[in-house]
């Protein structure tokens, strides 16, 4: 909406006052490109026939007032605004181990995306909406393997953006209730704002709103099953990419907002009561809500991270089941074929995460009941395993693994195009040194920057090898997010999983692969388990 046409009707006082306290942008010194959005407009960078905007605001900085609020919209600004910087990522506090690290000073004061698009695109483009992962509570937008560049430069309209992280991102409490509209998940809630803002905006990058992607990793491919499955985001994008993102409600567990589990698990307000009673703040009325809001942001992040998280499981929720964002988990509402209708890739790699804690090849294999002789025949063929390997196997296995294949055959159940992949690929330097591709690790080569990624720095050199299958990797994300299909002339024909197959696309150290599914037999074993 036009600025004239919002304040004319107005009286003439007030349209003033609004004026005044609308931000003013003087035009920066550096040529750049200069896009007009619905809040105003921004100038960017040109570089290699790419424009590049950074730092650009979707809604309200979530601070004071607004800490545990639905994101606001932006108020629009004169002027030209410099759209040159990341913005802040969101608070946390960093995990020193992330593959990802961040290139800017967490703050509350975080909700900003940044496009990446061709400068002179004839006809709109697809766009890609990325979503970066780090267990809730670390990552963002800023590190540099998550450069939309290659993307842009292969005619896709790249957007990343910064969410809500820990508590700022997942917090009950009941005095929140009382205010009414929707509460818990203003995580997955910044998700479905940066969607709109797409939805409204991307037509001045060069996009089509009407061919949008969403793809993440870890957490963000939790999110992106969450998206798919939630009745406030239908509508808001096209195709689905899930990277490492379960399926199963045994990834996070989420709790119910204002009651307790079926199991007795503390809802997620019983866990914001105690985070507040370890601040000092009694009751759970207004009062103390607005004492929790007076905290200074480091207090509310009170150390947790991807290393300290689970031992704050008491005081802290993470995503939760609050009626409205998210009415029931992903698994359940997969189960009854409620999820959007979008073709999707869904995968995960072969040394995925998993949290084993059993100590014996007998408690590995004890869950799996009259089928455990043939858990070992599928798990430890030799018999020779260290006990670690074979449990962390196992649980990577029921965590990501065969979930990837639930979530594809349950796309595929409904009559939506649905590829399933295995990452296994190793770069060259780290062979012999890791027996299969980590949590993370295909993500420079979905982005084609390995050589920004961590994943390079253990070793000395890139190898051709390694550039090729990430070569490989990128141009079937970029196929999918243009057409809804992966294949295309150049690579092995990537077949969609049936809603009871096994068909997928392996990246192996030899190349893409068209297979059935080498571990068919571990991951029927693992889906008795789930049921």
């Amino acid at each position: 909406m036009k600025l004239s046409r919002l304040y004319l009707p107005l009286p003439f006082v007030l349209a003033l006052a609004v004026l005044a306290a609308a931000p003013v942008f003087a035009a920066p010194p550096a040529a750049g490109p200069v896009v007009r959005i619905q809040s105003g407009r921004v100038r960017g960078i040109a570089r290699g026939g790419l424009m590049i905007f950074k730092g650009i605001p979707y809604a309200q900085p979530p601070v004071g007032r607004l800490r545990w609020r639905p994101p606001q919209p932006v108020r629009p600004w004169s002027g030209i605004r410099p759209a040159t910087r990341f913005g802040h990522d969101c608070m946390q506090l960093p995990f020193p181990g992330d593959a990802a690290p961040l290139r800017t000073q967490p703050s509350e004061d975080c909700l900003y995306l940044n496009v990446w698009a061709p400068r002179h695109a004839r006809r709109p483009l697809p766009v890609m909406v990325w979503i970066y992962g780090g267990g809730f509570v670390n990552g963002g937008s800023s590190p540099a393997v998550y450069s939309g560049a290659h993307f842009a430069r292969d005619g896709v309209v790249f957007v990343s953006f910064n969410y809500r992280l820990g508590r700022f991102g997942f917090f009950a409490f009941p005095a929140l209730d009382h205010q009414g509209g929707r509460v818990g998940n203003y995580a997955f809630m910044d998700q479905i704002a940066a969607l709109h803002w797409v939805r409204r905006n991307i037509r001045a990058f060069g996009g089509d709103p009407r061919h949008v992607t969403i793809c993440g990793e870890s957490a963000g491919g939790m999110s992106v099953n969450t998206l798919l499955t939630s009745p406030l985001a239908r509508g808001l994008f096209a195709g689905a990419i899930i990277e490492s993102g379960g399926g199963r409600d045994n990834l996070l567990p989420a709790p119910p907002l204002n009651h307790p589990g079926p199991g007795g698990q503390p809802s997620a307000e019983a866990d914001g009561i105690a985070f507040a009673r370890k601040m000092g703040i009694r009751g759970t009325g207004a009062k103390a809500l607005a004492a929790l809001r007076r905290l200074p942001a480091q207090s509310i992040v009170d150390g947790i991270n991807m290393a300290s998280m689970g031992a704050q499981r008491a005081i802290y929720s993470g995503p939760m089941v609050d009626g409205k964002v998210v009415v029931q988990s992903s698994e359940a509402v997969l189960k009854a074929g409620g999820e959007a209708r979008v073709p999707v890739i869904v995968g995960a790699n072969s040394l995925d995460l998993g949290f084993a804690r059993a100590k014996t090849l007998a408690a590995v294999f004890r869950p799996f009941g009259p089928h455990r002789a043939a858990a070992r025949r599928a798990f430890d063929p030799s018999g020779h395993e260290p006990v670690n390997a074979v449990a962390y196997e196992v649980a990577a296995v029921r965590m990501m693994i065969e979930p990837a294949r639930f979530v594809a055959r349950s796309f595929a159940r409904v009559g939506e195009p649905a590829y399933e992949y295995r990452f296994s690929y190793v770069a060259h330097a780290l062979r012999g040194r890791l027996p299969g591709a980590p949590h993370s690790s295909e993500i420079p080569y979905a982005f084609d920057t390995l050589p920004l990624s961590m994943w390079s720095a253990f070793g000395k050199g890139i190898t051709r090898q390694d550039l090729a299958a990430a070569h490989a990797m990128h141009a079937y994300w970029v196929r999918f997010v243009k057409s809804g299909d992966p294949n295309g002339s150049g690579l092995p024909h990537w077949p969609a999983i049936s809603p009871h197959g096994d068909q997928l696309l392996n990246f192996t150290m030899a190349g893409p692969k068209a297979e059935t599914d080498p571990w068919k037999a571990r991951l029927d074993l693992v889906e008795r388990l789930q049921r």
